[in-house]
């Protein structure tokens, strides 16, 4: 039997609205709308870097403790505004007034050799292959006499990389937590030698 302020109090819980589902965080979502968002969120990062050259778009996709390694540059960031001050810098580098005016270079992911893997309920793992490339004049003639020249693009490298996703559940969405890039190397010959 009920006291009275022991009644009140279950007919006080009885009646509370339970948490609404979209106030509850999100979990991870399953592995194949896990890689498009990863993909997706790959894209805009690569843009954001490079060909875009627009720091700003790379807060919401990176994690706060965002940690950048390079085989051959070590510790490039230890923190997303770390990171996102050398976007910053190497973009005003490419302004009319800055060091590097004019400067035009984009990333392009291999096609079929990117590995999306799910870590657990909190995570996915990334991990393929990508190459860089210069905008630059190419010389009239290079195609032949009546080649007159003009930007093109020129793969000038390539590498490998390794990617965290960090699923932040109160956001859903995913944020990058940690970037390895390794395996840098000039690109290949174009034609090979010897054809």
């Amino acid at each position: 039997m009920f006291t009275a302020p022991a009644f009140a109090l279950a007919l006080a819980l009885a009646q509370t609205a339970p948490a609404s589902p979209a106030d509850a965080p999100a979990p991870i979502p399953p592995i194949d709308e896990a890689r498009e968002q990863v993909i997706a969120n790959d894209g805009a990062l690569f843009w954001a870097a490079f060909e875009g050259c627009d720091a700003d778009q790379l807060e919401p996709l990176l994690a706060e403790d965002f940690r950048m390694l390079h085989d051959l540059g070590g510790m490039v960031a230890s923190d997303r505004a770390g990171f996102i001050g050398i976007v910053r810098e190497q973009c005003e580098a490419r302004q009319p007034d800055g060091k590097n005016p004019g400067y035009m270079n984009r990333r392009l992911s291999v096609p079929g050799v990117r590995q999306i893997t799910k870590l657990g309920d909190w995570g996915v793992l990334e991990r393929g292959a990508h190459t860089f490339q210069e905008l630059r004049q190419r010389p009239a003639g290079t195609y032949g006499a009546d080649d007159p020249g003009g930007p093109s693009w020129v793969q000038v490298g390539g590498a490998r990389y390794i990617h965290v996703w960090k699923w932040i559940a109160e956001e859903g969405r995913f944020r990058l937590l940690e970037s390895l890039s390794i395996d840098h190397g000039a690109a290949p010959q174009y034609p090979p030698a010897g054809e």
